[in-house]
């Protein structure tokens, strides 16, 4: 297993990113700004992009598994790849997410805790309604953990 930067052409791994978030002009608005990683074993498996927010906040902007190897400690890999690498810089990885049952529970598993809500998100920002696990998404999750 091998985690590396993606520097260059980050779009080719577009189809990954969708699946985390879903309308592409969101990802158009941090994926240069961005910093990329991919998991490669034997092939790519995870992606992760991590943005620095200031204040020592880093953020994680996108993250996402390929769904035939979701649930193999790739993304859980990712973040700790992300925690340690960055400990030294920043002192809060956040994440945001929608109230959904299948990724606070990832987070929380992951060391992450609840920090602040941005109300209705994601009616303000998608052309589209989004549901996940039955959930209709409204607001912002934020979930945050400390950094060493």
């Amino acid at each position: 297993m091998e985690i590396r930067e993606v520097k260059f052409d980050k779009k080719r791994y577009l189809s990954l990113l969708l699946s985390a978030d879903e309308q592409e002009d969101m990802i158009d608005r941090y994926i240069e700004r961005g910093t990329m990683y991919v998991l490669d074993d034997g092939g790519v498996k995870s992606e992760c992009v991590v943005t620095d927010e200031g204040g020592g906040i880093l953020e994680i902007k996108n993250i996402a598994t390929e769904p035939s190897h979701r649930g193999k400690g790739y993304a859980k890999a990712l973040i700790e790849f992300i925690a340690e690498k960055y400990g030294g810089r920043f002192s809060v990885l956040q994440v945001g997410t929608g109230e959904s049952p299948l990724t606070i529970p990832f987070y929380e598993k992951c060391g992450f805790v609840r920090s602040h809500i941005v109300k209705d998100f994601f009616t303000d920002n998608y052309d589209h309604e989004i549901y996940e696990c039955g959930v209709h998404l409204t607001d912002m999750i934020y979930l945050r953990r400390k950094l060493r």
